[in-house]
């Protein structure tokens, strides 16, 4: 069966008359006459029988329908373009890998990490977008994630890389000139919170066998690079696994409040759809991160 599909130039036409809200602008960057846009417009409303623009004293205007439509061809132009330029770069060989990653693991922990893979596999290219919450793979361009989870989504696959343990760390001239906090310490120290794991605190000092008054108060952050940020400029002592603050407490920057740690319910899996276990360059991606994350690495 035909695909119910508009041209390619249609479709570009329209993107470029809604973005500006214009006909003569669309032309100027398409470099095309203002009636071929016109023209686009008109053959493609026919197709969809459905009105896009609508006419004012100052020129066009998207129709609510129009609107909506705009958003959905923008985004797969983009995807299209993003794809073309892609196998262009890399001549027809080798292959991209489309990764979602936590923020701060792939900031902290990844792509330092990234310059190795690139030159163990010099013609694969991973892209990475951030994601911090479950989603589903299906309708994105994604191959896999890196996300602290419990256990492998449905319909997935996954490997293990990395435990995850809660260190209490901050900047060394907040409990200067102890090397670490003591039992009585604690109250008198603001607790950075996060946002997303709001007993987080209760369940470190219980792992302790510590209650402490105001366990939940606290300025609150989505993502460990912000409380580990706060916590570099002595705004609090904040729970974040020692990996993700590794050059930080190298350099000093940062230091453990306390030798205790709180193991966590979570890891961190590579994960990805079933049916992608074997392509090659996840395969190839999947095999290098093991080894990276591997102890003693």
């Amino acid at each position: 069966m035909r695909r119910k599909i508009p041209s390619t130039a249609a479709l570009t036409a329209f993107d470029a008359a809604a973005r500006h809200q214009s006909y003569t602008k669309a032309a100027d960057e398409l470099a095309v006459t203002q009636s071929a846009v016109c023209r686009q417009i008109a053959g493609l409303e026919d197709f969809l029988g459905v009105r896009l623009f609508r006419r004012n004293r100052r020129g066009v205007m998207l129709t609510e329908a129009g609107l909506a439509y705009s958003r959905t061809v923008a985004a797969r132009l983009d995807d299209v373009e993003r794809d073309t330029l892609a196998l262009m770069a890399r001549g027809g060989e080798g292959g991209t890998l489309e990764l979602a990653v936590v923020p701060t693991f792939g900031t902290k922990w990844l792509l330092p990490r990234l310059p190795l893979f690139a030159q163990r596999h010099p013609g694969i290219h991973v892209n990475l977008t951030s994601r911090t919450q479950a989603f589903l793979f299906e309708g994105t361009a994604l191959d896999a994630a890196i996300q602290a989870v419990e256990a492998n989504w449905a319909g997935t696959e996954g490997v293990f890389l990395l435990h995850e343990e809660l260190a209490a760390v901050c900047s060394p001239k907040l409990i200067a000139p102890k090397a670490a906090l003591g039992k009585a310490d604690w109250r008198r120290h603001t607790l950075l919170q996060m946002s997303t794991r709001p007993y987080v605190w209760r369940q470190w000092f219980a792992s302790l066998g510590l209650e402490v008054e105001g366990d939940l108060a606290g300025p609150r952050m989505e993502l460990f690079s912000m409380l580990g940020e706060a916590a570099i400029h002595g705004m609090g002592v904040a729970l974040i696994p020692p990996f993700l603050v590794e050059d930080e407490l190298r350099r000093g920057l940062l230091v453990k409040a306390s030798a205790h740690t709180l193991p966590s319910d979570r890891s961190y899996r590579l994960i990805y759809p079933e049916g992608k276990a074997e392509t090659p360059a996840l395969a190839a991606f999947r095999a290098w991160i093991v080894e990276q994350a591997a102890p003693g690495r």
